[in-house]
């Protein structure tokens, strides 16, 4: 087992080769960047590292304990491209197949070619609603993707990549609903049955209560300059769930934004991605095609929301910014405030970081970076 002095609560375990990972970790703490906080790394499907300290709450007078759930924001997006990974292995989806073949409503307004993934890798032009609605809507499944199948694209679908912040969710889980008939919640809790990976989306009351509470950052994240385009991703009334409570939202499914997990788990559930399809099990569930499929660049460039150059896969960004540590061959996406997931196929390694605190970083949280350059420095 692995404790700190100057970690409060800490707890966990991890490889002694991996000290200074734990090190580092101390040190966010020791420099006030902390207020609870998680890491964990897998490699060739060995949890190498899996630790964890400070306050589940703001009061910092709950542990951070090893049940705790954190929101992960946008992380969630790569446990959704894991997901669609799996059923075009299985035959149900195809990446270069246009949505509408699975979601015929989808075809309205200019959207009948657009693909799996295109939408995957923000190219379809639909990175939020231009129109007025009331935000409680995000809380109603059937309303928002019949919203989106009847949008027209905001630009060309396939000319360029423009984060989808929130809508990425809807069209990811429609399809994944019409080729299992199962929510994103429902196919999620069959991992949690079968390897108790605690990767949630809708929780239930008990699991509200061992959910952390997150403190906002000190300031609005930098969005570069501003267009119509980042105005409606984010900037508008309607742009994410409102009007509504803290309990309520953390029990609908907004697969894009309020999955719950813990660091574990999320390292765990996509490590086939990076490990030649075997899963913590050592069972092949993804074919090495399909990896390849799902890792390959299908755009690259300036983001027509995000005020970065960024590379897309079917789902994940390309690591080229250095934002999930120094590997650039690997692959990663953060959620808002810090969390992020990284997978990297030539390290067979996969890791992921939670946190309570927020910071206004949209993607490479310094925390989560000192944490990876650790690990790396490790291997």
């Amino acid at each position: 087992m692995w404790s700190h002095a100057r970690v409060p609560n800490a707890s966990g375990h991890l490889l002694p080769s991996f000290s200074h990972v734990a090190e580092v970790f101390a040190a966010n703490f020791e420099d006030e960047l902390e207020i609870g906080a998680s890491f964990a790394a897998v490699i060739n499907g060995e949890l190498v590292a899996n630790i964890r300290g400070g306050f589940a709450n703001r009061a910092t007078d709950q542990a951070w304990e090893e049940n705790t759930l954190t929101c992960i924001y946008s992380s969630g997006k790569a446990v959704l491209s894991y997901l669609i990974a799996r059923e075009v292995g299985e035959g149900r989806l195809d990446y270069d197949t246009p949505i509408a073949h699975y979601w015929p409503a989808f075809s309205q307004n200019g959207k009948e070619t657009i693909t799996v993934a295109q939408a995957l890798s923000h190219q379809a032009g639909l990175c939020g609603i231009p129109s007025e609605m009331d935000p409680a809507a995000w809380l109603d499944w059937n309303a928002m993707t019949d919203r989106i199948a009847a949008m027209a694209p905001l630009w060309v679908p396939g000319t360029a990549n423009g984060y989808h912040p929130q809508t990425f969710g809807y069209i990811a889980g429609e399809l994944l609903r019409r080729t299992t008939g199962q929510s994103i919640g429902k196919l999620l809790s069959a991992y949690e049955v079968a390897d108790d990976l605690q990767v949630i989306c809708g929780l239930r009351p008990d699991q509200i209560a061992r959910a952390s509470t997150m403190r906002k950052p000190p300031r609005a994240p930098d969005l570069g300059k501003l267009n119509e385009f980042t105005k409606i991703a984010f900037l508008k009334k309607w742009s994410s769930a409102g009007s509504t409570s803290r309990e309520s939202w953390m029990a609908a499914e907004i697969p894009a934004s309020n999955m719950h997990a813990d660091a574990p788990s999320l390292a765990m559930l996509v490590h086939p991605i990076a490990n030649k399809g075997r899963d913590i099990n050592g069972e092949t569930v993804l074919d090495p095609k399909v990896i390849n499929a799902a890792l390959k660049e299908r755009i690259r460039g300036d983001d027509l929301v995000l005020p970065f150059n960024l590379s897309w896969s079917s789902g994940l960004m390309r690591n080229t910014n250095r934002h999930f540590g120094p590997q650039e061959a690997a692959f990663g996406h953060a959620g808002f405030g810090g969390s992020c997931i990284v997978v990297d196929p030539e390290n067979n390694l996969t890791a992921a970081y939670v946190m309570s605190k927020m910071s206004p970083s949209l993607v490479g949280d310094l925390r989560a970076v000192r944490l990876l350059n650790a690990l790396y420095e490790c291997l």
